[in-house]
């Protein structure tokens, strides 16, 4: 059980990890309430794994120090692992094993009765819409169902907190949004969940998320408060014949605050300026690219990390 005074499912102070001289978490502090999905977003190498490390008590902080469903996760690492839950990206399962079989072994790690487990296998098997399939093996499942049944595994023990670190990657678009179904079903039931993501559009899934980059966070809120950082910006969505060839054409214009592909089509920061006093038609064209359409759009997730981390790189050099 959760320690009594757990004012907060994650409690973060000054949470540092060093590698030699190569600083992986740089001090970094934010809480997580009870019952939120919390978002934990930035680029591969920026610090989300390893500071997932540390809060599941599996490698110490170099400085610092957290508190996990009120457990120290120095001190009291057995306790805050008992409490919590994990599914990483490579789902930790065994494939050559059949559902069952991986059920039954997390079971047992985690000393579930055989009451309890029964009671446990029947809720993962109906949640997760694997009836049917208890004696397949692992390693012949779609990508999807592994998915599914990392998620059974990761909350038979029935977790109030449960770690998902990029849980979705190399699912397809359709798989993805089933299991954030089931994600969304898990808080409605009070479980707070930690995911890691690069997938700018699940982040708005999110009650709150943190930006981290280069072992910093460099924001924190709502997505709506983390898309007000560009409250004043005008963001264009530029469709042009060659978005690759346009996008280094624009690279250092005067007026352009950040450009870069958003799926085929190109979005360019102009700041303050409206998309008339930008011309970015009357840029392009006359460099031989044909501008087919130009329309500001609301910001997006992305584009608001974008803008974060250019400003980053600027404030850095």
């Amino acid at each position: 059980m959760p320690a009594a005074d757990a004012a907060n499912a994650i409690e973060v102070h000054g949470l540092r990890k060093t590698f030699g001289d190569f600083v992986a978490v740089n001090s970094i502090d934010f809480n997580v309430g009870h019952g939120e999905i919390f978002g934990f977003l930035g680029p591969n190498g920026s610090g989300k794994t390893t500071t997932i490390r540390m809060l599941c008590g599996v490698i110490a902080p170099t400085d610092g120090g957290a508190r996990v469903m009120g457990y120290d996760v120095c001190a009291e690492s057995e306790r805050v692992r008992e409490n919590i839950g994990y599914m990483s990206q490579k789902f930790s399962l065994f494939q050559d094993l059949t559902v069952d079989e991986n059920l039954k072994f997390y079971a047992g790690v985690y000393g579930l009765s055989d009451e309890k487990f029964a009671e446990r296998r029947e809720y993962i098997l109906t949640m997760a819409d694997l009836h049917g399939r208890e004696t397949e093996m692992t390693g012949d499942l779609s990508v999807g169902w592994k998915q599914r049944l990392a998620l059974g595994c990761a909350t038979i023990h029935e977790p109030r907190l449960i770690f998902l670190d990029e849980p979705t990657s190399g699912v397809d678009p359709m798989a993805r949004r089933q299991f954030w179904e089931l994600l969304h079903d898990l808080a409605a039931s009070g479980v707070t969940l930690f995911v890691t993501t690069h997938y700018m559009d699940e982040a708005t899934h999110c009650n709150r998320l943190a930006f981290i980059y280069r072992g910093d966070i460099i924001a924190e809120g709502t997505p709506n408060e983390v898309k007000g950082a560009l409250m004043r910006d005008t963001i264009l969505q530029v469709e042009v014949d060659d978005g690759e060839g346009a996008l280094a054409a624009l690279e250092g214009s005067p007026g352009i605050g950040e450009a870069y592909m958003q799926g085929a089509l190109l979005h360019v920061n102009i700041g303050e300026r409206t998309a008339a006093e930008a011309d970015l038609p009357g840029l392009l064209g006359p460099l031989g690219f044909d501008v087919r359409s130009v329309e500001p759009v609301e910001p997006t997730l992305e584009d608001a990390f974008v803008h974060l981390v250019t400003s980053q790189k600027g404030a850095s050099t």
